[in-house]
């Protein structure tokens, strides 16, 4: 009885939790933006063809590494996959390189669910000036670290927003574009000020590409002992 009990408890967190992601607080206005053309099931990568293991090794291709200077003193390495999302991947470099998520809140954090960012109006109803993205579903599952587009009810939909999870939902697989993974700065994602909105909302200082080997902010703490640089790792290649 009580395993049957908190089974059916079990369920019905999941469907709430997976509601709570589909709903209006996900979306994003979409305003005065080009329209997303159709999605083609032509242009999916067979799923053979695709490698979902995620390598965590910042040296290995530090152009493809997003990194988040966080105003609670923490710094999270994201690793991008081209392979699993090309256009949402260039989508976030390009508008990394603009400066576009600097300042920018953490506006939903759901505890046990996900952290969303990326809408400098910090209302969940924003975007950048750019067209809306074709959705690029994959079989990369959404696990503990994984990093996904957020979108309206339209799959075509996906323009600035993104989130990280904290624990697994499958549940959201196939239904939003995953492009990364949390591969270093884990635990500090943990930490972010929890609310829909937070009251004092954990903010992205700043926003950059590893191999651009931009400064850590002056607001920031300093990198921890044996943290990963970019400077690090060109000195090493040089060797």
């Amino acid at each position: 009885m009580i395993a049957r009990s908190f089974t059916k408890v079990l369920m019905g967190v999941t469907a709430v939790a997976s509601l709570a992601l589909a709903g209006p607080a996900f979306a994003q206005r979409q305003g005065e933006k080009a329209p997303a053309q159709p999605f083609k099931l032509d242009k999916v990568v067979p799923e053979h063809q695709i490698n979902y293991v995620i390598d965590a090794d910042p040296a290995h291709d530090p152009d493809n590494v997003l990194v988040l200077d966080l105003s609670n003193g923490g710094r999270v390495l994201i690793r991008l996959v081209p392979e699993w999302a090309p256009h949402h991947v260039e989508r976030i470099k390009t508008l990394t390189r603009e400066g576009f998520y600097n300042g920018v809140i953490f506006h939903r954090v759901i505890d046990g669910f996900m952290a969303q960012t990326g809408d400098p109006t910090g209302t969940g109803q924003g975007g950048s000036k750019l067209p809306d993205l074709q959705a690029e579903f994959n079989d990369a599952p959404h696990m503990r670290g994984t990093v996904s587009m957020a979108r309206t009810n339209e799959p075509n939909s996906a323009n600035s927003q993104f989130f990280i999870v904290f624990y697994p939902r499958f549940a959201l697989d196939h239904k939003y574009t995953n492009f990364g993974r949390v591969i270093s700065g884990m635990d500090m994602v943990d930490t972010l000020v929890r609310g829909e909105p937070p009251q004092n909302p954990t903010k992205i200082v700043q926003a950059s590409i590893l191999s651009d080997n931009k400064p850590r902010p002056a607001l920031v703490a300093p990198a921890p002992s044996g943290a990963i640089t970019a400077d690090m790792l060109s000195k090493s290649r040089s060797n």
